[in-house]
């Protein structure tokens, strides 16, 4: 029989003193930057139902999210379009993986991320494979980063309308494909993403 994993305090339970969860919001979509968070949970003011921001609600990761910027220490940090094709986007997720922890109040003694590969923070730190649905504080950072990128991609439908990004948040679905064909790439668009490309090829082109 299966069981339903939690996130819960495990790892961070390793450390003596405040350790950070980290992870990051974007790295498959066609536009707009790749956001990480830091979060540093109070332990004695955890919000309940932190998850992976993957398995909640949209109304759910907002509630938390609130709750999480309200008790928690957080960082927040960015990588640009323009750094993503300069640089690839693995590096530059290490990037704003390294500012979100330098943005945070005061640094951690542990730092807890996402995924099996992480900066040099300079900082104690361990990888955790789907460390989103197992960690207390990366679930919390994945709920940060999430809210806070979707947030970017609804205002970019104001200053760069007709792509959609406030329904698909800059993920190469059909819609966006067929406008980003109709309209062309915006300043915001990943150049070096192959969809991008082949559109500015054919600008290039005629």
């Amino acid at each position: 029989m299966m069981t339903t994993q939690s996130p819960n305090w495990h790892y961070e339970s390793q450390y003596s003193g405040p350790v950070a969860g980290v992870d990051e919001a974007g790295r498959g979509p066609l536009a707009g930057p790749v956001v990480a968070s830091a979060v540093i949970l109070d332990p004695e003011n955890v919000p309940e139902g932190l998850n992976d921001s993957k398995k909640l609600s949209e109304k759910a990761r907002e509630r938390l999210y609130q709750e999480i910027i309200t008790h928690a220490r957080v960082g927040i940090g960015f990588a640009e379009p323009e750094e993503i094709d300069r640089v690839n986007v693995l590096a530059a997720t290490m990037l704003a993986m390294g500012r979100a922890v330098l943005d945070l109040p005061s640094l951690p003694v542990a730092v807890l991320v996402d995924g099996n590969r992480a900066p040099d923070f300079s900082l104690p730190s361990q990888t955790i494979v789907k460390g989103d649905a197992k960690s207390l504080s990366i679930a919390a950072a994945s709920i940060i980063a999430k809210v806070t990128r979707d947030r970017l991609m609804i205002a970019a439908d104001i200053r760069f309308p007709g792509y959609g990004h406030t329904g698909h948040k800059g993920y190469p679905t059909k819609a966006h494909r067929e406008a980003l064909e109709r309209i062309g790439a915006s300043p915001i668009h990943r150049r070096s993403y192959a969809p991008v490309n082949a559109v500015l090829t054919k600008v290039n082109k005629s």
